[in-house]
């Protein structure tokens, strides 16, 4: 009997061990509404209608919040010019669908009278457009609106397919598919829960980048994501998918700043192999890197910063001065030898030359983009008033970045930020301002030593290894992972959720696309909370606004 009551207590307690750490309690977001980014709306219209249509113009910037665009995106509107380029491109992109060559692959049907109006396949063609492009399905009276005006516009052009063509542009400027909007309902319990249709939503946009496909609709419709198992194998589908790749790549894009690839100057005189096309694809290089290592290869995501392998254009090939069997070949596998002082993304071009100025390096740029955002550790700004004279002078004996900044930080103003981003900047030294390697500036050999948060290393092979070691690396692209994932800015109220998120990615052993599983199947992910109630106020004379 007390072996049996014994017996029963252990098995109790193993299995309680074997389901590890409970998720706690995550802090719920409040609802938002966010634009589109650019990489959204390309994706969105490359999944529905192909490559048969293509987008150009230009789109309304976002201002970077928290270390990312993706949270700047909830505040941003849409300026009368911006307007008038998404009204183009709606118009360039609906023309194209709707030509001979391409209306019979992506319409779902055609009219019983080319030069009339016919409803029956119009509401075909937006009952299938729209709810992709609206993300959910058209009530009866969205349906009716795009019907009557493809029909009147089909009238008056006498011809089925300029109303086709003018219904289409309206979605693709319509608010309903330039903001994605956190829609909420009540559940039993009287709690307020994202709608079925704003949780496939927010899991589209999070792992793939883009609108929701048919499958994750239909799920929404049929109750599926309400359920955890039903959530866990849509979950698990949506990772396996090729899809994935988009979002891990738009994730290191807005994390790594490569968005802002477009504004990066070098002169030419000085760095006459950089161009267009390197940057294209020095951009590029990281990002193939990246899904490599953490999709394709479901590998640590420790090892970004240690992997020598990648992949090599010919453009590239003459910046990283490396012999490229086929130049012309497009983009092949390639890999650093041992000896090689290239090892991780922080001795890519991209970063390099990002983090660099026109016409030389900057330890300090560099040290500081690997502060904050790699290891989530703030860098104060500059004072206004510091003397950049003895930095920039092209007549100063002192030849190299390390000595002029060892007499720049002898300002009490400017030592506490030096100390903390200049050791770091200082090991990448041996990488011009194009990411081109090097030996000497102005003659002078280049010391690279340094150390991070205490661990020495010689070079920027041996700051890989420190990076890849430091444990802040692995906690910032949780915070921001999360951060990414709700669309808004981590405190120290959500502390409790990242410790939780940062023990299971250990756990998982770093594997990128295991953290976006947890998150995207946590409860934290789909709670929101009612918005504060707006209380009314009235505008003084002065500006200054008084609670009524």
């Amino acid at each position: 009997m007390f072996k049996s009551k014994l017996f029963s207590i252990v098995a109790v307690g193993l299995a309680l061990s074997a389901c590890g750490p409970k998720e706690p309690s995550g802090i719920a977001s409040q609802p938002n509404v966010r634009r589109l980014t650019e990489a959204q709306y390309r994706n969105i219209i490359a999944d529905v209608f192909g490559n048969r249509v293509s987008v150009g113009g230009q789109f309304d910037p976002l201002v970077r919040t928290g270390g990312l665009y993706a949270l700047g995106a909830q505040s941003a509107g849409i300026t009368p010019s911006g307007l008038e380029q998404y009204d183009r491109m709606a118009t360039s992109i609906a023309a194209q669908v709707t030509t001979p060559g391409n209306r019979d692959l992506l319409l779902p049907c055609g009219p019983a009278d080319v030069k009339a109006a016919d409803d029956a396949c119009a509401t075909q063609v937006f009952s299938q457009l729209g709810r992709i492009l609206y993300r959910h399905k058209l009530t009866d009276a969205e349906l009716k609106s795009k019907v009557d005006e493809a029909h009147r516009a089909a009238e008056v052009a006498g011809n089925f397919y300029a109303g086709i063509t003018s219904g289409i542009a309206g979605m693709l400027v319509s608010p309903q598919f330039l903001f994605v909007a956190d829609t909420t309902q009540k559940d039993k319990a009287g709690n307020i829960v994202l709608t079925p249709y704003a949780k496939a939503t927010r899991l589209s946009f999070f792992l793939w980048n883009s609108t929701p496909n048919d499958d994750l609709l239909t799920a929404a419709e049929k109750g599926i994501l309400d359920t955890e198992g039903g959530l866990s194998r849509q979950v698990d589908k949506m990772i396996a998918s090729p899809r994935l790749q988009n979002g891990v790549r738009a994730f290191f894009s807005d994390m790594l700043a490569l968005d802002d690839f477009d504004n990066v100057e070098k002169d030419s005189i000085i760095y006459p192999a950089y161009s267009l096309a390197v940057a294209n694809d020095a951009r590029e290089q990281t990002l193939r890197t990246l899904v490599d290592l953490l999709v394709v290869r479901n590998g640590d995501y420790r090892d970004i910063f240690t992997t020598r392998d990648t992949f090599m254009t010919g453009a590239l090939g003459r910046v990283y001065r490396v012999a490229v069997d086929r130049p012309d070949a497009g983009w092949m596998k390639y890999t650093f030898d041992p000896s090689d002082r290239r090892a991780g993304i922080l001795t890519f071009v991209s970063f390099d030359a990002q983090f660099a100025h026109p016409g030389r390096s900057s330890p300090t740029l560099r040290g500081r983009a690997i502060r904050e955002a790699l290891l989530c550790q703030k860098v104060p700004d500059p004072p206004g008033d510091v003397d950049f004279s003895k930095f920039n002078d092209p007549t100063s004996p002192i030849k190299t970045a390390r000595q002029r900044l060892e007499a720049h930080s002898t300002f009490p103003a400017c030592a506490g930020c030096h100390k903390v981003t200049d050791p770091i900047g200082l090991a990448l030294e041996h990488f011009d301002g194009a990411g081109q390697l090097r030996d000497e500036e102005n003659g002078e050999k280049i010391d690279t030593s340094g150390d991070l948060d205490g661990v020495a290393y010689s070079d920027a092979v041996g700051l890989g290894k420190a990076m890849r070691d430091n444990p802040a690396v692995p906690a910032c692209v949780v915070q921001r992972q999360l951060s990414y994932a709700l669309g808004r800015q981590t405190g120290p109220e959500d502390r409790p959720m990242t410790q939780y998120l940062e023990q299971q990615f250990a756990k998982d052993g770093y594997r990128v696309t295991d953290l976006m599983r947890r998150i995207a199947e946590s409860d934290v992910f789909v709670t929101v909370k009612a918005p504060p109630a707006k209380s009314a106020h009235i505008t003084s004379p002065d500006k200054k606004e008084q609670g009524s």
